[in-house]
């Protein structure tokens, strides 16, 4: 007899839905192709940024006293 396949459902990144995990699903952890183009898209366009404590390009970085 069979055992019964069990699937783990995990958050969609995107938009907070259900989303099956696993290889059944092409797009995981996204729950389809529209939320996983998405954040393509943001992460294309550059929406996904980590904050820098760099200065602007026009100023010396670091401790003056050292360069």
């Amino acid at each position: 007899m069979a055992e019964p396949v069990f699937q783990k459902i995990v958050v969609c990144p995107q938009c907070g839905g259900d989303s099956v995990y696993a290889p059944s699903n092409a797009y995981r952890p996204f729950c389809g192709e529209r939320c996983k183009n998405l954040d393509l898209g943001a992460w294309a366009s550059e929406s996904f940024r980590v904050p820098s404590e760099a200065p602007p390009d026009d100023q010396v970085f670091g401790d003056a006293k050292l360069q």
